[in-house]
């Protein structure tokens, strides 16, 4: 079989990771396998594996960051509370495309998503010690589970595919008459399906929620980027979907890093709805001296990890809020080439009898965005993205996300203008040498 990458490369460098199934291949796995075979072959690798942003940094971030930095900001701690401007900005923020109010004591910056969802996790899991489980709306981000595994937190977890409408109701009441769940996770828009949850689904969860008292965090990374439709202007609706409509149990996640390409400087803020905020939980109140659930969350969780958030970042968040809120800055416009990106992509892999594993929202078709999946008829995850190897083509397998359908993710923030033709090659070679 004649391939662009010679197979003894990749097997070799495989086999010398110590790689047994190429199904469960973490991410840094797959790259370093995809560098070093670029290396050592001489041919450009298109990579889709990493989940990075490809774009600039929001130039008002970077304006007010550098700013805040010469007038000396770098000597003092941050509040864990947070920035007074941040907190009042991204309550504003949330107000404008979110259409939901928080109060500004409620909105926590983070060092990322990545911190506020550990944070998150530790205070929902020590509210209440009968109920010790995290449940997962899968696919989702597979180091929120290793963030438990680290914390020795139980989770449960089912993949969305056969469950969306009305069968996501009773298939997460299965998991909630059991007593033990304290939070329920899931990103909207998914990575990696890209599919959005509804208004309807989210009213779902949110009741359900509230009936069994468990507490919803919301991912939200992917900030407004559902781009069949127009979430970019502040005050009037088409607003970002949220759980937050239907039950006071929420704490949204929303980063700086994909919406705004801030990924490096590790900000983000978690929104804690009022009522959860002020919240007092026996056991909680046991362990932290009687503060309330909000508190604990900042002054506990946060102080401990990290003492606070870079306060030039925080500066860099509120000023990239604020610009949006005025209308100064349309986040969406500077984004949405990650779906353009991805109908070229998906045009390419469908012409060569590919097939999209996620394909639909209910009866709507996905949106193209940031990520997308692909299948490839009688291969297995790891068969497909091993051969895929040997064409130059990296990607993860949909089995590390908790699904579970046999395929990979795509992701389209790296692919250079020059590799659509590569792509379109080499996976012609690919269909050539896979005719029966």
């Amino acid at each position: 079989m004649n391939t662009p990458i010679k197979k003894e490369i990749v097997d070799h460098l495989i086999e010398e990771l110590g790689i047994r199934d190429f199904a469960k291949a973490t991410i840094r796995e797959v790259k370093r396998v995809a560098d070093t075979a670029e290396q050592l072959s001489g041919i450009e690798f298109i990579k889709l594996e990493m989940g990075i942003p490809g774009l600039p940094a929001a130039e008002v971030g970077v304006k007010a960051q550098i700013k805040a930095l010469e007038e000396g900001i770098a000597h003092s701690y941050p509040d864990t509370q947070g920035s007074p401007d941040l907190k009042k900005e991204a309550s504003r923020f949330v107000k404008a495309f979110v259409g939901v109010d928080i109060a500004p004591e409620g909105c926590v910056p983070v060092c990322g998503s990545m911190q506020g969802s550990f944070a998150s996790f530790l205070t929902c899991t020590q509210a209440d010690r009968t109920k010790d489980c995290v449940l997962f709306i899968d696919p989702g981000f597979p180091v929120q589970k290793l963030q438990l595994q680290i914390q020795g937190v139980k989770y449960e977890a089912f993949d969305v595919y056969d469950f969306r409408g009305e069968k996501l109701g009773e298939k997460v009441e299965s998991y909630l008459r059991q007593g033990n769940i304290c939070a329920i996770v899931y990103s909207n828009p998914n990575n990696p399906a890209w599919t959005c949850l509804t208004e309807d689904e989210l009213s779902t969860i949110g009741r359900l929620a509230t009936q069994y008292d468990a507490i919803v965090i919301e991912d939200l990374a992917y900030f407004a980027m559902d781009f069949r439709e127009d979430m970019s202007i502040p005050f009037q609706p088409p607003y970002q979907p949220t759980v937050a409509r239907y039950t006071d149990n929420y704490m949204l996640l929303i980063s700086g890093s994909k919406a705004f390409s801030y990924a490096g400087e590790r900000i983000g803020v978690v929104c804690i709805g009022d009522k959860l905020f002020h919240r007092h939980y026996a056991d909680l109140s046991a362990r932290y001296d009687g503060v309330p659930f909000g508190v604990v969350f900042s002054s506990r969780m946060l102080y401990a990890l990290s003492a606070g958030t870079s306060h030039s970042a925080q500066h860099a968040l509120a000023a990239m809020f604020r610009a949006a809120i005025n209308g100064e800055y349309r986040f969406r416009d500077e984004v949405k080439v990650y779906g353009e990106r991805a109908h070229r992509l998906k045009e390419i892999f469908l012409r060569h009898g590919f097939r999209i594993v996620y394909d639909h929202d209910l009866d709507r078709p996905l949106a193209d965005g940031f990520y997308f999946t692909i299948g490839y008829p009688g291969m297995s995850s790891g068969e497909l993205a091993h051969e895929l190897m040997y064409y130059g083509v990296s990607a993860i397998c949909l089995i590390t996300t908790g699904s579970h359908q046999e395929g990979l993710r795509v992701c389209t923030s790296f692919i250079g203008n020059h590799q659509y033709e590569q792509l379109e090659q080499r996976m012609a070679i690919f269909a050539a040498n896979h005719q029966s």
